[in-house]
């Protein structure tokens, strides 16, 4: 039976991290107290679950988080400090904290430690998210005990609807552009203005022109897509934008 240490303090351990090539030790006082902190562990790095959904998530909500008060989001996961850092490269996650437990030592603490031998990784940490507020746990969701890595109520979508059942959440916006094109930048523009984040993908660089025409029949630019729905161009855009605003000031 997995523990639930709500109303508890999370254990006291040393974080064993490393900073510009030097070993830095921080305390679990250093990470928790007179903070509020959302911490979600999970398997491992690299892993797909982790890598495809668990982080970049988490990563993206980290303003809304702020928004609610928490200081920090922080992702912990049975690796040492090496791996975890080249981890949060790779993820592109410059929001989120990386702990390294390299010897399991929190998530043991957690009653979270559990064997992976079956996949060759020994002992991990079981997935969950908890929010902790000046060292003690206000709420935890753990994965249910079923065989493999479930991924059902430790996501970060679950977490900020806990802090907040009406919380906004942010579009997803996808921008493909071309270099030259002065529609792309006042595109672009608006998107900032309204404080919308978007990747931008540049023709022949991140993508050809045939990767559009499977997505769009418009062969125009910029293409601009939020929240898997075709928006359109630069003027497209502009009318959707006023809608929003209207919308949120009714």
């Amino acid at each position: 039976m997995l523990k639930n240490l709500e109303g508890k303090r999370v254990p006291d351990v040393t974080f064993r991290t490393r900073r510009d090539c030097e070993w830095v030790d921080v305390s679990s006082a250093d990470v928790f107290e007179g903070k509020n902190v959302v911490v979600f562990s999970l398997p491992g790095a690299f892993t797909p679950t982790c890598s495809s959904s668990h982080v970049p998530r988490y990563d993206q909500l980290v303003p809304e988080f702020e928004k609610l008060g928490i200081d920090q989001v922080i992702c912990v996961s049975v690796n040492d400090a090496f791996v975890m850092n080249e981890w949060k490269l790779a993820q592109n996650a410059d929001r989120v904290t990386f702990l390294p437990d390299g010897n399991g030592d929190f998530t043991d603490g957690m009653g979270l430690l559990v064997d992976k031998d079956d996949l060759g990784f020994g002992r991990r940490s079981w997935r969950y998210s908890m929010l902790v507020r000046d060292g003690v746990v206000e709420k935890m969701f753990i994965e249910p005990e079923e065989p493999g890595d479930p991924f059902q109520v430790s996501d970060a979508d679950t977490m900020l609807r806990y802090l907040d059942a009406n919380a906004e959440l942010p579009h997803d916006v996808a921008l493909f552009s071309r270099d030259g094109c002065p529609f792309c930048v006042r595109a672009k523009g608006m998107l900032r203005d309204a404080g919308i984040e978007f990747e931008e993908l540049v023709l022949n660089q991140d993508y050809t022109d045939r990767t559009l025409r499977a997505v769009s029949t418009n062969t125009t630019y910029p293409q601009v897509f939020i929240d898997g729905e075709l928006i359109g161009g630069s003027d497209e855009l502009a009318a959707w934008l006023a809608k929003r605003a209207q919308a949120r000031a009714a």
